[in-house]
């Protein structure tokens, strides 16, 4: 006997499975072209028309992510059905029923264990055949479960979330869902256990209002709609027209609040760089540092005067300022490409955007698991107007807050190669909190509980710079600057004219051979005899053997005891300095 349906109520599902199997074909919902199923099976369940990524279930998911398709399921809680007896154009014990027949799971969450590049990990899908992955009391407990199973096994916990939010035929008792899942997360965070979360298509309302944002990496899925309230509701309620891209990945890629937007193809291989390095796995001896120094960026500039005159010694005090802000010099990426292997930059301060100027990622350091921060510069016009001449705004500041915080929860050393000539001073930053964000960071590193090591790799402008150089150990080129202004900026107010910089870059006392006598650096790496623009290859090779060093004696401490020593250093720092000045002869004394 047939079983009837209140009107309009239909099984998209069911209607799915029955053209597929009678036809094997799917018709595409974003261009609307029929796909042979087998291309759109092996295509990774992507249109090979138009890239449009299909939803998966738990299943599908579990074999494309898992090593060689082996994986267990685990058992999960289910919720009593329905204790509101709730019922809109139908009762809610049908719809579950409908659901449970439509997918053969009892409720939406699906979750497994397996080995991902070799790693034992957890992970958690919630099914969009299951009343669109919407979260009751079954999705919580769920939750609940399978991080407390990833704590007890001590192993990553990954969750793909595709949801329209907290079910509504559960009311109170869905939305009680966002903090019981909250409060699962927070166990995991305190056992120190990776949580990464894959941000689907759609991903909305409550779960990303809770457990879904709340990962230490976010990968958004590339062509993935994110958000709170959806679309239409914004734009009936604001009454306006939203931007074409709002709500997707790239979009929340833009806003800070995912590290990556990934393809489903390469979603696997990202996962197994980023666990690698949170988990500390060993890696292969790092291979031999190459780096070829461009032909079309070599040239010096050598001083013309042999004396110890005193034009002699402001003209060599200037041309280190020159020598660090040399367009030719290595910058962080430059670092970034020849010393590090897996590599995985991380993006966005989960509160506004994402600062290109303001870098960091994780990966192996000379064969050592590492975060690191530091700012770019940019190689030619564009670039440089990208990365804003390696001046950072309040965003990049609080994302490196965020990686200071992720190095320390997975103790891994921190390494920042910092070359700015100061923070960005805009109107957008000022109003956005420029001093706080600076401060914060400097209040951040300085309390790390792990290895960090800081290096200046050319320019030290200001709260710019130290807001990422409080390291247990601050490492200085021999031809970088460190000051609280740029000698020209010095030489306009205190000598009112620009002229005097050189005089003021003497008087500064902003060479690496300056900080060192004054106990504000730990040690100077030599460049090579024209300039680390001249070789990148020795130059790369002085930095890594220098930084690697520093990290090791370091891991040697007890990571607890690290942020008391550091206090220590800073507050020891300008204590009963004294500076003997040069005696020569002056030509043309300022007048201040």
């Amino acid at each position: 006997m047939w079983k009837l349906k209140a009107p309009g109520i239909k099984s998209h599902k069911r209607e799915k499975y029955e053209r597929v199997k009678k036809l094997m074909w799917i018709k595409c919902e974003a261009c609307g072209k029929l796909v042979y199923y087998k291309d759109y099976k092996t295509n990774l369940y992507i249109c090979p028309k138009c890239g449009h990524a299909f939803s998966m279930t738990p299943k599908q998911r579990f074999d494309l992510l898992f090593d060689d398709n082996a994986w267990e399921r685990i058992e999960l809680p289910v919720a009593s059905d329905d204790p509101l007896n709730f019922c809109d154009r139908m009762p809610y014990k049908e719809r579950l029923a409908e659901a449970r027949e439509d997918t053969g799971r009892p409720d939406a969450l699906g979750a497994a264990i397996g080995k991902v590049g070799g790693i034992p990990v957890t992970i958690a899908v919630l099914n969009p055949d299951f009343m669109l992955g919407s979260m009751g009391r079954s999705v919580g407990d769920g939750i609940i479960a399978s991080i407390e199973h990833s704590i007890e096994k001590k192993q990553p916990y990954i969750m793909i979330t595709t949801s329209g939010g907290a079910r509504m035929q559960e009311n109170i008792l869905s939305l009680m869902q966002m903090a019981r899942t909250t409060a699962a997360v927070n166990k995991l965070h305190a056992a120190k256990i990776p949580y990464i979360v894959i941000l689907a298509d759609p991903t909305f309302g409550g779960v990303t209002a809770s457990f879904a944002m709340l990962g230490d990496i976010h990968i958004a899925e590339k062509g993935a709609r994110i958000g709170f309230a959806g679309r239409r509701v914004i734009e009936q309620n604001m009454r306006e027209k939203l931007p074409s891209n709002f709500q997707t990945a790239d979009y929340m890629y833009d806003h800070g609040m995912v590290d990556m937007v990934s393809g489903r193809g390469e979603m696997k291989a990202n996962l197994e760089k980023i666990l690698k390095v949170l988990t500390r796995r060993p890696t292969a001896e790092p291979a031999p540092i190459s780096a070829d120094t461009p032909k079309a960026l070599i040239h010096t500039t050598k001083s013309k005067t042999k004396t110890k005159t005193a034009a002699a010694a402001k003209a060599e005090a200037y041309e280190k300022v020159l020598l660090a802000r040399n367009e030719n010099r290595p910058h962080f990426l430059d670092y970034i490409r020849v010393l590090v292997a897996d590599w995985t930059p991380l993006a966005g301060d989960r509160l506004f955007g994402e600062d290109p100027a303001m870098q960091g990622g994780i990966g192996y350091f000379r064969g050592i698991p590492s975060v690191i921060i530091g700012q770019e510069k940019g190689r030619d016009i564009a670039t440089r107007q990208k990365y804003r001449f390696g001046m950072a705004t309040p965003e990049g500041y609080r994302k490196a807050q965020r990686l200071m915080r992720l190095a320390e929860k997975f103790t891994l050393p921190l390494i920042s190669l910092f070359d700015t000539s100061g923070a960005f001073a805009g109107r957008e930053g000022e109003e956005r909190g420029q001093s706080q964000a600076v401060a914060a960071t400097i209040e951040t590193g300085l309390r790390l509980a792990t290895p960090f090591v800081a290096v200046n790799v050319g320019e030290g402008g200001s709260g710019g710079a130290i807001a990422i150089a409080t390291g247990d150990r601050v490492l200085m080129m021999e031809n970088a600057i460190y000051s609280v202004i740029a000698p020209e900026s010095c030489a306009t107010i205190l000598w009112r004219d620009n002229k005097f910089k050189e005089e003021a870059a003497t008087a500064m006392k902003l060479t690496a051979k300056d900080l060192a006598a004054v106990g504000a650096i730990d040690e100077i790496i030599k460049e090579p005899s024209r300039g680390a623009h001249t070789d990148w290859q020795t130059t790369m090779e002085l930095i890594a053997s220098a930084v690697v060093k520093n990290v090791k004696e370091l891991q040697e401490i007890p990571a607890a005891e690290l942020p008391q020593r550091r206090a220590e250093k800073f507050f020891a720092m300008t204590r009963d300095v004294e500076i003997h000045q040069p005696e020569v002869e002056t030509e043309e004394p300022g007048q201040i």
